[in-house]
This record gives structure tokens, sequence and C-alpha cells, in this order.
């Protein structure tokens, strides 16, 4: 007979006392009043990039694969596209979206990932210093013109800036004061994401709806970038990676689906429990376990950027202590169980 005990519970992301669950829904105002565009200052722009992730924008499949190869992997996403996914290595990592032959996004978090005219760990200092950044980015689409308002917590964790006839997201680690990673992408995409707050007149873009069978495709590999970008961030802080854990990925995915229906998220299945309960009745073994949940969230690589930003969620994705990691997506509420073993 096999015996075993939690060494340490977490309640994840809870760090001040409310609602666990990390939130990424952003409203939409239509037809609101689209005030004077903001007047810039004496801090210089960025022109257009010339070379890295930000020049495949608008390549076509065939010359991406002359350059990179075939990816290791394809991932269907939500939004019309599919990522290509080249993970080398921890260093090199980088999703490319491919929509009707053409790359439309690209995101990089390795830390040899060249995002020219930026670099991954770069300060933020020499960011703010060098360069003026706009709380609202205007874009004009025939005859219909849509703003995004970046909040205050926007402008300090992924301010979204124009460089040339692109945009790019500095997603930053507001810990260490440095840039984690970098999202490069058309209008089109910024219009179908809508990841900050929107004013728009005109026709809002819309997303054809998918199957369930698309669907599930688009959860499963969200599981895996979501498992990927995670070691990622762990390496980076010099800690072990994570062995993918099956039976403990089945346990999350039933708490994402239940999250759906409850009214707020929480650590406490309703039906089946707090975490300990729910690994238990999974038939998982562990000596520690941890847990981090959000809803809304774009894609794999903004939950995770967001999970980084939350003392208690990071805390936890950075805990040495943890050996094995299972990741349940339905939808768009994620989960994540870490697992000592």
């Amino acid at each position: 007979m096999i015996f075993f005990v939690i060494g340490i519970y977490l309640n994840i992301g809870n760090e001040d006392g409310g609602n666990p669950l990390l939130d990424g829904n952003k409203g939409v105002n239509p037809n609101e009043h689209l005030n004077e565009k903001s007047t810039t200052s004496e801090k210089g722009r960025v022109a257009k990039a010339t070379e890295g992730l930000a020049v495949t924008i608008g390549k076509n499949a065939e010359e991406i694969e002359a350059e990179f190869g075939e990816p290791d992997r394809i991932d269907l996403s939500a939004y019309g596209y599919e990522w290509w996914i080249y993970k080398k290595d921890y260093s090199n990592y980088i999703q490319l979206a491919v929509e009707d032959g053409k790359v439309v996004s690209a995101y990089g978090i390795g830390e040899k990932v060249n995002v020219a005219p930026f670099k991954i760990g770069q300060s933020l200092d020499a960011i703010y210093s060098s360069l003026y950044i706009e709380p609202t980015v205007d874009i004009e689409v025939d005859d219909s013109s849509y703003r995004f308002e970046l909040s205050e917590e926007d402008m300090n964790m992924r301010p979204l800036i124009k460089l040339g006839n692109i945009h790019v997201q500095l997603y930053l680690d507001k810990f260490t004061g440095t840039v984690s990673s970098i999202r490069f992408l058309n209008d089109s995409v910024l219009l179908k994401q809508q990841p900050y707050e929107l004013t728009y007149h005109g026709k809002l873009p819309s997303v054809e709806p998918l199957s369930k069978e698309d669907m599930e495709k688009v959860e499963d590999g969200n599981e895996q970038q979501i498992f990927d970008i995670t070691n990622i961030m762990r390496n980076r802080f010099d800690l072990k990676p994570l062995e993918w854990e099956g039976p403990t990925s089945a346990v999350a995915y039933l708490h994402s689906r239940e999250m759906t229906d409850a009214s707020e998220g929480t650590h406490v299945s309703e039906a089946k429990g707090d975490l300990e309960k729910r690994l238990d009745a999974g038939h998982v073994k562990y000596k520690a376990a941890g847990e981090n949940i959000a809803a809304h969230y774009v894609d794999a690589a903004a939950v995770m950027e967001g999970w980084l930003n939350s003392k208690g969620h990071r805390d936890t994705m950075l805990n040495e202590e943890f050996t094995g990691l299972g990741v349940g997506v339905y939808n768009k509420y994620y989960t994540q169980n870490f697992i000592k073993k």
C-alpha cells in the first residue's frame, strides 16, 4: 500500500484575500464618442522594424519555412489563425500566427529571440526613458474607427506600441522591471482579440464560431503552450523544468470546465471540493500541490504573463519544490495544477 501526504497546500492567487481568479476580461463600448488623439511628447517613437521577429508579419508560409524550417507543432487558435510553434530550446521559443498563408502575429519569449527594436530582459527604465507610450491607440479600417484605451495597469504591465504598420505588446515583469515577452500583431488580430478596453464607431470585426471539435483543438494547444511557457519562465529563474502530468491535467481540465458554471472563480469546487479532494479523486499521488486559475484571457501567452505578474500565482509557478504540472483549458478558463512527487 502506498501512503502519501500533502506537504503544503497553497491557496493560490489569493494573496489579497479576494477572488483567487485572475480575470483577463476587457470591456467594449460601442459607438461612444472618440476624443481627439493624445498629444505627443518630445520622446521618440519607433518608426518601423527592420529585422527580427517583427518583420515576419506579412511573410508567406513558404518564406517562414525557408527561414525557420517546419514548426515543431501547429496549434489551432480561437481567432482564425494557426500557431506555428518553434520550441528548439528555452532560449529560442517563438510562436508565429499564420492565417490564409501569411503571418499575422508573432510571439517571442526566449532570451535569444530577436525582438528588435526591443530585447527580452530589457529594463523598463530604458524603454520609458527613450519612448513615448500613449494610453490610447487608434485604428481606422474602411469606414470604421476604433480606439483601444489602456488602463494604468495595462501601461505598467503590457503597453501597446505602434511600430510602423503593426503593433507591439510588451509583456512586462513588474517584479524584475524587465521585458518578459513580446507579441507583434497586425490591425486585424488586435481587433479580433480586443485585449484592451475598446471604443468604436462602425462595425466590430467578428470571429467565426468554432465547432466543438475545433474548440477542443484550441484548448489542447493552449494547454501545451502554457506548459512550454511555464518551463521557459522557470528556466529564466534557474529552476528545474516540470514534467507533464497526464492524470493531473485531467483534474485541471475538469476544474476549468466547472468554473464556467460558477458565479466567480474559486479553488473549491462545489461538486468536487478543494484541490486535495480533486487530486485524490483523480488518483494523483503527490506530496505537495498548488493551483493557479484564470479566465477570459485571449490565449495561453496572455494568461501566463498575467500569472507571472500576480504574486500568489507567480510564487506557485516559480516554486522550486514542484516537479510536475497538469494543465486544463476549457473555453477561456485556465487551470494549472502543480505537484511534487
